[in-house]
């Protein structure tokens, strides 16, 4: 029976990145993720960089399931919407969201879970603020704690809108470079008293 070990840790759902990355330096350091919950992590010993960890929030459809099944990927413990995955290593790059649109639209799935909570004890907060309630503070609080991980999710999907933007323009550029080359392209080449005239179409 492998060696395992627990550890606890908090991260809030918009550090997902950050948590996926302290995983992957876990199992860098041959700890592999084997099961996660709640603030919990349960690691098996295994060789160093043996598994590379992804994070994703769930989708019940069978398309992900599929997908998921495609990428020989292992799922190892969910959290409310998030799931846990693993992969072996030797099977090449392990990327859910690859592409800037893909990761912009889990930001966004992310941001709409955040935002409903933040709805939520926002209105319930207000609503025991006038019913008297001791403890309607506590649900403000959350509120406006909740409104900053938006912030910082909004951030995150702006800078990569920006980079999106950058990709396009200098995609836009080298077609434009491009089509300005055809028109001056060699079309032919042809032999000429023992020489060579190039001859140019516009």
């Amino acid at each position: 029976m492998s060696e395992t070990k627990t550890l606890h840790r908090n991260f809030w759902v918009w550090e997902f990145e950050k948590e996926e990355r302290w995983l992957n330096e876990m199992a860098q350091e041959g700890w592999a993720l084997q099961n996660a919950g709640f603030c919990t992590y349960t690691f098996e010993k295994t060789e160093p960089g043996q598994y590379i960890i992804r994070l994703a929030m769930l989708d019940s459809s069978p398309d992900f399931e599929s997908f998921m099944e495609e990428l020989e990927a292992q799922s190892v413990g969910h959290c409310f919407s998030w799931g846990y995955f693993r992969r072996i290593a030797q099977l090449g790059p392990f990327d859910m969201f690859s592409d800037v649109d893909s990761r912009i639209s889990h930001l966004n799935k992310i941001g709409q879970m955040v935002r409903l909570l933040c709805l939520a004890n926002l209105l319930i907060g207000v609503t025991n603020t006038f019913s008297g309630a001791s403890l309607a503070w506590l649900n403000l609080l959350c509120a406006t704690f909740l409104a900053y991980g938006l912030g910082r999710i909004s951030s995150k999907r702006e800078s990569l809108g920006e980079e999106r933007q950058l990709h396009e323009g200098f995609f836009s550029l080298m077609r434009r470079i491009f089509r300005v080359f055809k028109k001056f392209i060699f079309t032919r080449l042809y032999s000429d008293a023992g020489g060579y005239i190039i001859v140019i179409s516009k």
